[in-house]
């Protein structure tokens, strides 16, 4: 599957990196390529709990005239005492050209903060992938 993204339309500086990963994830799961409008990356650490572990991630990316381009990026972590729920953490709303940080209120996704923010997110993202620490991750296609 060969994902040609449209990096004028991204919102924030997405690595050609990540970029080449989330291709190179997709090809390994041997999805079809046809009908395939959008996919849904999820990164998970079994062993994550409220206790510890390396936070889910969720990445979205839709195809719009033979272009992928980003929906969202998504980064979770436990939350509340002393029944812990699962919240979002860190949002990147492509979309809706927002991020959101818990207990912040939305941003626009074009802030220099955010993107500063964002660049240093996506480096401890890859690290994270380098080092192997997601024990599964899925696609799904839509």
């Amino acid at each position: 599957m060969n994902l040609t993204f449209d990096v004028e339309r991204s919102l924030l500086p997405v690595s050609k990196d990540l970029r080449s990963k989330l291709e190179q994830i997709a090809n390994q799961h041997d999805l079809p390529t046809a009908s395939t409008r959008a996919l849904t990356y999820n990164f998970r650490d079994t062993s994550f709990s409220a206790e510890g572990g390396w936070h889910p991630v969720e990445i979205r990316i839709e195809q719009e005239s033979g272009l992928w381009h980003f929906s969202y990026i998504t980064d979770f972590s436990y939350v509340g005492y002393p029944y812990p729920e699962l919240a979002k953490e860190v949002d990147f709303d492509f979309a809706n050209g927002e991020a959101a940080f818990l207990y912040m209120p939305p941003q626009p996704i074009s802030d220099t903060n955010v993107i500063d923010f964002y660049q240093m997110w996506e480096l401890n993202f890859m690290t994270y992938l380098h080092m192997e620490v997601f024990d599964e991750i899925q696609v799904t296609v839509d």
